[in-house]
């Protein structure tokens, strides 16, 4: 018999092998087998329908079947798709999807996750909540889009919870997609207190070991709900019946590299594929969801109010262009306010989205700048470490240079605060105060983070300096007063959704003072008062927002009102990168109803030694161009001296 076996590997088509039906009993699509491939052995799966064997063929065989484990119709209908709309060859996905499988052993039982799903606790909804819930069962159990918005603090992650704690009971699977895997801490801890015990958690600093008893108690129906970063979405859910995508609106969903996609709006597929629901749940959300809602193809549910009707915080805007910071970055003002709530053992947060002690350091006698040796960005100076780094690629050095006058060392000046620099600011100002930094380059490990939660929890720390990080998720009740230190340079980036990612993340921020207090305040200092931004999440006025935008949106012809896939051509001559686009853009201008935008420079021209060149493409939003584009990549012989990278629904453009 014929054997169509889809590998692991950067192929877009299985491979035919044959199978000795004495050695090998019955085998179908989605059976997981080993097979020969070169030297080496390979787990593949059986792709498609086994057929009879063409007489005098010469074909490797099957040599393995896992009996107790195999893939459904279903996942194997969702790589396909996802193939064929993100422009990724199947086998990099059934990579994603097998993980580390290859090293199983059936006999290792003992390894296989059994976890009790017995329901201990109670939670009783309010009145409001539970209306949403009622709405979120009558949407019924096949596929359909519920949006649950909510202002932040009214209780969402308690409705769903709810949802899925009724869905267990009919012995089905639930996934929660989060954005960030630092909020698998707080979250589980929070699950357990509603559910009585731990979600399986799945992300890319869990274990290979772990991985392995999770992924076979998933595909075995053993566990019934999973809580996951991106990765999640392509586990081998045996009875899967809802998924929910918590804070839909991030931009943390879009993965940036390796396999480029959206796991946001590949789980609203996933979630057509299976024929069951999904709940996106948002305070406010992306501008897709919004219009989607609006043209009634998403069902929309709202909780207005916060649990026990606690206020939202008020608000305060410092106009820097008034004060004399003298090379400070925190006013006066907002120290006054801050000392008055630390007076009442509140905790503060200080919020500012740069990483490390100054965005750039200058030589004052002759102008240089730290530029990366492999990215065309300034390195950012980290005191702490006394280096300077590169954010995208890691590169790390001292300040030390000769300078061109005089020969001497460089005199160099700091521009522009980080957190290291609040931080240090704070330590002079409140020198009793205990103060943590809430950020990635000091949360890189998991204890590290668990103990920082717990610390701010236990009430153990008084100040918090945090980046864009700590506006997502966390629920720490006695942090009433924020400070914004900078909301002139917030989101900044070349990205089409800068404003509506500003408008999110002031709505989040200020979402995280006063859950449990009647009085908190957020202090935002800005040398733009009348900033439109501020003014809307201030009046609340989102929506005012979103019906300018989508006009804006329509006048340009962007999306949702068109479809983008950006091709991204890297080289290590710069040269080669531009020549490339040029050849690949006229191979594929002949491309019926798309424009073509380009070539041009990446904004991040180099990035990890390799120079970086764009193409735009641009459809009707009601057209997929990408089984077009994908036969004409097919017939495109690349010169190896180039890479090309397929960005589908492109959110950044770096």
């Amino acid at each position: 018999m014929e054997v169509p076996i889809l590998l692991p590997k950067v192929f877009n088509h299985p491979f035919t092998y044959i199978h000795n039906s004495k050695k090998i009993k019955n085998l179908n699509q989605g059976d997981i087998v080993i097979v020969p491939f070169g030297k080496k052995k390979e787990i593949g799966v059986v792709w498609d329908k086994v057929k009879q064997t063409e007489k005098n063929i010469k074909l490797k065989q099957v040599e393995e079947k896992f009996y107790n484990i195999s893939l459904n119709k279903k996942i194997i209908q969702f790589i396909n798709w996802f193939s064929s709309y993100n422009l990724v060859p199947k086998g990099m996905i059934l990579k994603m999807c097998l993980g580390n499988l290859k090293n199983f052993d059936e006999n290792e039982k003992k390894k296989i996750h059994k976890k009790s799903i017995a329901i201990k606790t109670e939670y009783i909804l309010n009145t409001e909540q539970k209306i949403a819930l009622n709405s979120l069962i009558r949407s019924g159990n096949k596929f359909n889009v519920s949006v649950l918005q909510g202002i932040t603090g009214s209780g969402k992650t308690m409705v769903y919870f709810e949802r899925i704690r009724r869905l267990v009971k009919e012995n089905k699977q639930a996934l929660i997609l989060i954005p960030e895997i630092f909020l698998t801490t707080q979250f589980k801890n929070r699950f357990k207190l509603f559910f009585g015990y731990e979600p399986a958690i799945w992300h890319s600093k869990i274990s290979i070991n772990k991985k392995k008893d999770i992924w076979l108690s998933v595909a075995k129906n053993k566990i019934k709900i999973v809580l996951g970063a991106r990765s999640s979405l392509f586990l081998p859910f045996k009875n899967l019946g809802l998924i929910i995508v918590d804070e839909e609106h991030d931009s943390s969903y879009k993965q940036e590299e390796s396999v480029i996609y959206n796991a946001r709006d590949m789980a609203i597929s996933r979630a057509s594929i299976e024929n069951i629901p999904i709940h996106l749940i948002t305070s406010v959300p992306s501008l897709e969801t919004y219009n989607n809602i609006k043209i009634q193809k998403y069902q929309k549910i709202e909780l207005k109010k916060r649990f026990k009707n606690y206020p939202l915080p008020k608000t305060k805007i410092i106009n820097l262009n008034l004060e004399n910071l003298n090379k400070k970055s925190v006013s006066d003002e907002a120290i006054k306010i801050v000392e008055m709530y630390l007076k009442k053992k509140n905790q503060i947060l200080f919020f500012l989205n740069r990483r490390g002690y100054a965005p750039f350091l200058i030589c004052k006698k002759c102008g240089y700048r730290h530029l990366c040796p492999n990215c065309s960005i300034y390195l950012t100076y980290h005191k702490i470490l006394n280096k300077i780094i590169c954010h995208h690629c890691g590169y790390q050095s001292n300040t030390k240079r000769r300078c061109k006058n005089k020969n001497l060392l460089c005199d160099f000046s700091l521009y522009g605060p980080g957190v290291e620099k609040v931080f240090e600011e704070l330590k002079s100002i409140f020198p009793k105060k205990i103060i943590k930094i809430f950020s990635s380059d000091y949360l890189n490990k998991k204890k590290q983070s668990e103990n920082l939660i717990n610390l701010v929890s236990e009430e153990k720390i008084d100040i918090l300096v945090g980046t864009q990080m700590i506006s997502k998720g966390f629920n720490f009740p006695k942090l009433n007063c924020i400070v914004v230190v900078d909301a002139d340079f917030t989101g900044k980036g070349y990205d089409l959704r800068t404003t509506e990612k500003n408008i999110q993340l002031y709505n989040q921020l200020s979402g995280r003072a006063g859950r449990f207090s009647k009085d908190s305040i957020i202090i935002y200092q800005t040398i733009n008062p009348n900033n439109e931004v501020l003014k809307n999440v201030i009046e609340n006025k989102l929506e005012n927002f979103f019906i300018n935008e989508l006009k804006i949106r329509k006048l340009n012809n962007l999306p949702p009102y068109s479809r983008l896939i950006s091709l991204i051509i890297s080289s290590s001559s710069k040269e080669n990168s531009y020549q490339g686009a040029l050849e690949i853009k006229k191979k594929i201008g002949q491309l019926n109803s798309v424009q073509i935008l380009g070539p041009v420079d990446s904004p991040i021209f180099k990035k990890k030694k390799l120079y970086r060149t764009r193409l735009l493409i641009r459809s009707n939003s009601a057209k997929m161009c990408q089984k077009p584009l994908a036969k004409v990549l097919e017939k495109l012989k690349i010169s190896s001296k180039i890479k090309l990278t397929v960005d589908v629904d492109p959110i950044n453009f770096t």
